[in-house]
């Protein structure tokens, strides 16, 4: 099973479409989450260095085995493939 992210803070997604942003038209929007991406806007206007300040608590409770500076490292890295911050 292909693990589904959210293309802006890469937050996994899951099965169901409960954390799916929305499209202007209130339909589901598959890339982004709820938190980034609402009726069809960012609802995060930031830059990808400071939604990864954002992240690093969120990926240290979830990756009990990493500290900041590996949780940084790896945020640095996948980021810039996600379609909100690819160049």
């Amino acid at each position: 099973m292909n693990t589904k992210y959210c293309q802006c803070c890469a937050m996994p997604m899951g099965e169901g479409t409960d954390l799916y942003g929305t499209n202007l038209d209130g339909s589901i929007n598959e890339d982004y989450c709820k938190y980034c991406f609402d009726k069809g806007d960012f609802t995060f206007k930031g830059t990808m260095e400071e939604m990864i300040e954002i992240c690093i608590p969120h990926v240290l409770e979830a990756n009990e085995e990493m500290d900041e500076e590996s949780a940084i490292k790896m945020m640095l890295e996948f980021f810039p493939t996600l379609k909100r911050w690819k160049e």
